[in-house]
């Protein structure tokens, strides 16, 4: 979802997307999910309650060339 929207999102839009009701208990549990995210790094929250993907670290070695 955050990678075909390539945008921000809050966890309202989120629940309206995946069509799991936006009552607060389900913002809040899917905030909660969110948060857990990351902390294992593969969300950021840009401000509170604006979630991205991280950006994947760039690699700062080359390639290896294919052995012949």
């Amino acid at each position: 979802m955050f990678a075909a929207t390539g945008n921000p999102l809050r966890a309202k839009d989120i629940c309206v997307a995946l069509g799991t009701g936006t009552a607060a208990k389900n913002t809040e549990s899917l905030r909660a999910k969110l948060k857990r995210l990351v902390t294992r790094d593969v969300l950021t929250e840009l401000e509170s309650g604006l979630f991205a993907l991280t950006r994947p670290a760039t690699a700062s070695s080359p390639d290896p060339t294919p052995e012949s």
